[in-house]
């Protein structure tokens, strides 16, 4: 059976008692009040008989509108708000009750009409000042019990007020709030909840004299360049810096406390945000039926969610992947019951099962993502990578020709300039296939370096070091790489699909590369620790084929200017398709011989900039 009231720290009911009697109380001192303390015997007698039904209408009116069921200790504007409600409906049907009483019993009001109004006031201010007291008292008796950080707040707008309200409502929290800073210097001098505004040019120096542990940063929209200031600050101050999401990510529209999450250094990684809202790149997918390969992987799928966003006739979403593939359609379940996605597993190397997918979809645009990507797994396998990365996107390219497919986007990587894996080197043999077919299918190579949270990125490993307590390890103390969100990978890899060229090779603006080792001492400073003290940073040497750095552009590539100034199209070397298929056709048979020594002898005849730097394979240079 269900209970009237539910139980949660003080029983519901004694709240719904007191509530009652201090009601009752506010009655008997309304009549005194109206009467100046000498109340008529008549008037008291009508009072006794207006009693009952005084309670029972507060007491009906409190269990509905549920006054009682706030912790009272949390008490805020909304139990205010909502006392407000009940007791005015309750008094307001006093009033109706005492008009009709008038005309019932001879002009004889049940009720004089002031005393329901000094009722009304004297309930309102009793129920919200009993609230704030047991607040009050709750607050000053738990205080001493747990001993709080002492934090200060990056912001003084609508966001700080609700965190400062959300700490100070939320029991676990461990949070005090000294000082709040804003780059509006109106707000310097003033107060929020009664804790002071400094502008934010003090804060260096106020941290100076300040013994404070955290800094929050309560800008839901802070720019990337602003956030990396404050976290450089934070690590000279050796404060953790914690972030306050954005509105739109609150639980149920409001914050809690377990959503104020660390700032990662991947967070200070990318550029400004880009928003493509090109009507090319609309044009380019609307209405057309879009075969994304690789979907399941950490570019694939963004660009199954971006391409959805587009409004396109269909996406088929491809992968070997089974339990990523049902991931990626629980997180789009919307557009898999409506028809937009459908899901298909299957391999890119099986000849049989890509016929019926596109004699089945008939894509009219090709995204082709599918591929193996880890330098030291394809180092020790490299029949594999020569299968799924080149023989893979030969079939892909083929049908794509053979289906009359309009667009055909390769998702290639800067591993493939001037390779020096079997990775990078089976990638350069796959943007060859598609260069090879010229004007015969309309198609981009799109060239990009490390995106920012995909699978096995460095960034992930160094977190999960970090928390084991160490050691983070680095190959090289020099080695650098480029980094992008993926977000803009993808929104990149669009805009540059939707261009006018055929055969082209597009780069991206990636920025400048980092150095690996910086970005782990970083890290281990955001965490709060000291790097070579706290945790241990060691250099392991290089990986068999891992370059000290990355590049976007071959030797013998030129880059000319597109319709967008992050991207970039390279002039690559004229390709002869006949040539080139006598060569894969040897490149397939010593794969199939799983012969690793002529497999990577041929794929360097392919690729003549290929200098393998495995010492295994660097005698056949």
């Amino acid at each position: 059976m269900k209970q009237l009231f539910p139980r949660a720290n003080t029983p519901r009911w004694i709240i719904f008692v007191i509530d009652l009697l201090l009601c009752v109380f506010a009655l008997f001192i309304a009549y005194l009040v109206r009467f100046e303390f000498a109340v008529p015997r008549e008037e008291w007698g009508l009072a006794v008989k207006f009693i009952p039904v005084y309670i029972a209408i507060r007491g009906i009116a409190f269990f509905f509108g549920k006054t009682y069921s706030g912790i009272i200790r949390y008490t805020g504007s909304q139990d205010a708000i909502r006392i407000f409600v009940v007791l005015s409906l309750g008094s307001l049907l006093f009033f109706m009750l005492n008009v009709t009483a008038k005309g019932v019993f001879n002009s004889i009001f049940l009720v004089p009409t002031s005393v329901i109004i000094i009722d009304y006031l004297l309930s309102l201010f009793a129920l919200i000042i009993f609230r704030l007291a047991v607040k009050t008292v709750y607050a000053e008796v738990t205080k001493e019990r747990k001993e709080k950080k002492r934090i200060v707040v990056f912001g003084a707008g609508e966001g700080a007020l609700i965190l400062k309200r959300t700490l100070d409502k939320d029991a676990s929290s461990e949070f005090e709030v000294m000082a709040f800073f804003d780059d509006d210097t109106r707000k310097g001098g003033k107060q929020l909840e009664g804790i002071r505004i400094y502008p934010s040019a003090d804060l260096e120096d106020w941290l100076n004299h300040h013994d404070v542990e955290d800094l929050f940063i309560s800008v839901p929209d802070i720019g990337v360049e602003r956030k990396r200031d404050l976290a450089d600050l934070a690590v000279r101050h050796k404060l953790k810096l914690k972030h306050v999401p954005h509105a739109r990510n609150w639980i149920n529209g409001s914050l809690s406390a377990n959503q104020i999450r660390t700032v990662q250094y991947e967070d200070l990684l990318g550029r400004e945000e880009i928003h493509i809202e090109s009507p090319r790149v609309r044009a380019f997918v609307e209405g057309k039926r879009v075969l994304v390969t690789g979907a399941a992987g950490s570019i694939g799928s963004e660009i199954v969610r971006q391409v959805l966003m587009l409004n396109p006739e269909g996406v088929l979403a491809l992968d070997a992947a089974e339990t990523p593939m049902f991931q990626l359609g629980r997180l789009n379940e919307m557009a898999v019951e409506s028809g937009k996605l459908e899901l298909v597993i299957g391999d890119i190397r099986n000849e049989t099962r890509m016929v019926r997918v596109f004699e089945h979809f008939k894509p009219e645009v090709v995204f082709h993502a599918a591929a193996y990507k880890h330098v030291p797994l394809m180092e020790e396998n490299p029949a594999e990578a020569v299968f799924t990365n080149v023989f893979g996107t030969k079939l892909m390219v083929e049908l794509s020709q053979r289906f009359s497919v309009g667009n055909f986007v390769l998702i290639s990587t800067d591993k493939a300039v001037n390779p020096t894996n079997i990775m990078g080197a089976s990638k350069r043999i796959a943007e060859l296939i598609v260069q090879g077919k010229g004007a015969a299918l309309r198609s981009v190579v799109t060239r990009f370096g490390n995106v920012l949270g995909s699978n096995g990125s460095v960034i992930p490993v160094f977190r999960k070091q970090i928390e084991k307590g160490g050691p983070v390890t680095v190959t090289h103390p020099d080695i650098e790489r480029f980094f992008m969100t993926i977000p803009e990978a993808v929104q990149l890899v669009l805009e540059a699909a939707s261009g006018d060229g055929n055969n082209e090779i597009v780069v991206f603006d990636m920025g400048k590369q980092i150095r690996i080792a910086e970005l782990a001492r970083k890290m281990i400073l955001l965490s709060g620790l000291e790097p070579n003290v706290d945790i241990q940073i060691e250099f392991t040497g290089l990986r068999p084929g891992e370059k000290l750095y990355e590049e976007v552009l071959a030797s013998e590539e030129n880059l000319k200017a597109t319709h967008h100034p992050k991207i970039l199209k390279a002039s690559p070397r004229s390709i002869n398709e006949s040539e080139l298929n006598e060569k894969l056709i040897h490149l397939h048979k010593a794969a199939l011989a799983q012969d690793n020594m002529l497999l990577v002898s041929i794929m360097k005849e392919l690729v003549p900039e290929f200098k393998s730097n495995n010492s295994t394979y660097s005698q056949l240079d």
